[in-house]
C-alpha cells in the first residue's frame, strides 16, 4: 500500500527564497499549460500534447527573454505541473461522462500567487536525496533542515515539498509500506470483538458550543461514548479576535499579512489537534478490533443544515477515512452501513421498528418488548447487526470482504531528533 508521510521542514532565509522561485516558476508553467489548452478549445483544434507543451512552455521557454528565469529552477518541477494539468482535465473529462466516482469536478483553473498553499513535487529523477547528516537535499534548493519524528518504512519514491497557508513548510514522501511489518504490529484479529459506530451530535452540543460539556461524538456497540474535543468551539472566541483584527487591516499591506499569518496558523493548530485526536482514535478501534461497522453519513448534506458548524468541527469524514485505510492496512474488516438503515428507529433487542424520534429525545422504550434503549447505544447496535458482524446463533462471527484502502496517510509534524535520522532514512 502506497503511504504519505509528511515532516516539517526547517529551510534557512535563502532556502525560503529559492523555494518560493520554485513555486513560482511552477505556478507560470502551469497556468502556461491550462491557456494554451483554453485557446486550442476557443479556435476548436485538438488539444496539445504533453510532448508539444513540455517542449514549447520549457525547453523553448527557457530560450526566450521573457521566461529566461525557468532555468533557475529545477525541470523536473516542471514537468510535474505539466502532468500535474494532464491529470486535472482527465479528471474533469471523466467527471462529465459520469465515469469518476465522487463530487463533479471543475474545468481547471488558473493559479494565483497569493494562494495560501503551494506545492512543488520531486521524483527520482531529480536525484534528490536525504543526507548522512538527516537533511534534505534538493537540487537548486540546498540542504534543508528536516524534523523527523518516526522512520520510513521505505525508500521514498517522490517527494513533495508543500508551504501551507501558515507559511509552514512540509516534506511529504510516497512510501511503500511492508505488510508484513504492518500486520506485525497489530495484535492477531482472532478474538477480538467486533464494533459497531454511530457517529452524531445531541443537539445541545451543536447549538450551545463549548458549554455543552460531556456530549459524545461517537458511542460504540460495546456502550463506550467519546466524547467531543470540540476543538473549533474552544478557539472560536480567539480566531474571532483575529478575524476582526484582520478585517480592519488596509489591504495588500505589511500589517494584513501578519494578521492573516495569525488567523491562519490559528486554523492550522485546530486543524493539526483535529487530526491528531482522529489518529489516536482510528487506531486504537482497529488495535482493539477484528472488524469496524460505520453508517455512510451525508456529511455534505449534514455540514448545510444549522448544525454546519459543528459537523465540520467533528471532521467525520477524515475520521472514517482514517478508520478505512487503516483496516485495509492492518488486516482488519471494515464495513459501511447505507444511510438510509433505520439504526435510531429499530429496537435491537426484538427487531420491532418504532418511528422517527425528535433529535432531542436521547432516551426511549420499545413499545413491543419494553426496553429502555439509550438513543446512540441502541443505533450503534444496530449498525453492528445491519453490517453482518453480529454473532450467530452458533456463535460464529461474519466477517464481509475487505474493502480497498486510502493510499494516504497524514504525516505527524515531528520533532527534532538531530543526526539520529542518519540511520533510518539514507537513500544513498
Amino acid at each position: 500500500m502506497q503511504l504519505r508521510y509528511a515532516f516539517r521542514l526547517d529551510p534557512g532565509p535563502g532556502q525560503r527564497v529559492a523555494l518560493a522561485r520554485a513555486f513560482g516558476c511552477a505556478r507560470v508553467v502551469y497556468n502556461d499549460a491550462v491557456a494554451a489548452r483554453e485557446r486550442a478549445r476557443r479556435e476548436g483544434a485538438a488539444f496539445p500534447s504533453a510532448a508539444v507543451l513540455s517542449k514549447r512552455l520549457i525547453t523553448e521557454a527557457k530560450q526566450s527573454p521573457g521566461r529566461q528565469w525557468l532555468s533557475e529552477v529545477s525541470a523536473v518541477i516542471l514537468q510535474q505541473a505539466l502532468r500535474d494539468v494532464e491529470r486535472a482535465y482527465t479528471n474533469f473529462f471523466a467527471s462529465l461522462k459520469g465515469s469518476r466516482q465522487g463530487a463533479r469536478v471543475g474545468a481547471p483553473r488558473f493559479k494565483s500567487k497569493r494562494d495560501a498553499r503551494q506545492a512543488i513535487r520531486f521524483t527520482a529523477n531529480a536525484r534528490w536525496k536525504i543526507t548522512e547528516a538527516g537533511r534534505l537535499l534538493l537540487p537548486k534548493i540546498g540542504e534543508v533542515k528536516v524534523r523527523w519524528s518516526r522512520r520510513l518504512p521505505s525508500v521514498p519514491s517522490s517527494v513533495t515539498v508543500i508551504r501551507d497557508a501558515a507559511g509552514r513548510f512540509f516534506a511529504s514522501f510516497v512510501v511503500e509500506s511492508d505488510p508484513d511489518a504492518d500486520l506485525a504490529r497489530m495484535p492477531d484479529a482472532d478474538g477480538l470483538p467486533s464494533v459497531g459506530i454511530d457517529l452524531g451530535l445531541t443537539l445541545p452540543q451543536a447549538l450551545n458550543s463549548v458549554r455543552a460539556g460531556g456530549t459524545p461524538i461517537a458511542v460504540l456497540s460495546d456502550g463506550t461514548k467519546i466524547d467531543s474535543p470540540r476543538f473549533l468551539r474552544r478557539a472560536e472566541k480567539k480566531l474571532k479576535k483575529a478575524q476582526r483584527e484582520l478585517s480592519r487591516k488596509q489591504k495588500r499591506s505589511n500589517n494584513r499579512e501578519k494578521a492573516r499569518l495569525k488567523v491562519a496558523r490559528g486554523h492550522a493548530q485546530v486543524a493539526d489537534a483535529r487530526r491528531e485526536f482522529h489518529h489516536q482514535l482510528s487506531t486504537q478501534l482497529i488495535r482493539e478490533s477484528q472488524a469496524v461497522a460505520v453508517e455512510d453519513l451525508a456529511v455534505k448534506a449534514l455540514a448545510r443544515t444549522r448544525l454546519g458548524k459543528s459537523v465540520h468541527d467533528a471532521g467525520w469524514a477524515q475520521f472514517l477515512a482514517m478508520l478505512e485505510y487503516k483496516a485495509g492496512r492492518y488486516g482488519r474488516v471494515f464495513v459501511k452501513v447505507g444511510r438510509f438503515e433505520p439504526t435510531s428507529q429499530v429496537c435491537s433487542v426484538c427487531g420491532v421498528k418504532d418511528g422517527p424520534k425528535p433529535l432531542h429525545v436521547r432516551t426511549w422504550a420499545c413499545t413491543h418488548c419494553g426496553t429502555v434503549h439509550d438513543r446512540d447505544h441502541n443505533a450503534a447496535k444496530n449498525v453492528k447487526q445491519a453490517a453482518g458482524l453480529a454473532v450467530t446463533a452458533c456463535r460464529a462471527q461474519v466477517r464481509p470482504e475487505l474493502v480497498p484502502a486510502q493510499r494516504e496517510e497524514a504525516g505527524s509534524h515531528g520533532i527534532h531528533t538531530g543526526t539520529r535520522a542518519v540511520q533510518r532514512h539514507s537513500t544513498r
